[in-house]
């Protein structure tokens, strides 16, 4: 048995992805960031549509045409394939937990 709220001891200085099943056409994993956002005038544009929602801390989420969304513990969204968008901020105390789902969802 896992917890999904369990971190390591240490957080690194990257973000961690934990693919929590195979991936077999629907990828469900846990993400865990501490003040990692995306790089300058980087845009995550996935060929999935992604479901996420964040568990714990808080985030701040950017689309390419200006959309900005503040998210706390217990807020989804949901990402359609090739919609724009970037990570701005995540929190450092408490780290982000993020539980995602990359599939076709609609």
């Amino acid at each position: 048995m896992n917890n999904i709220f369990t971190l390591p001891d240490k957080i690194p200085a990257h973000e961690i992805n934990e693919a929590l099943i195979p991936d077999q056409g629907i990828l469900i994993e846990r993400i865990i960031s501490a003040g990692q956002s995306s790089p300058p005038g980087f845009w995550y544009e996935q060929e999935r549509d992604e479901w996420v929602v964040l568990l714990q801390g808080e985030s701040e989420l950017l689309w390419e045409e200006g959309r900005k969304l503040t998210l706390k513990a217990g807020d989804w969204v949901l990402l359609p394939a090739g919609e724009r968008h970037r990570v701005e901020k995540t929190s450092t105390d408490p780290p982000c937990i993020w539980l995602a789902v990359h599939g076709k969802i609609i």
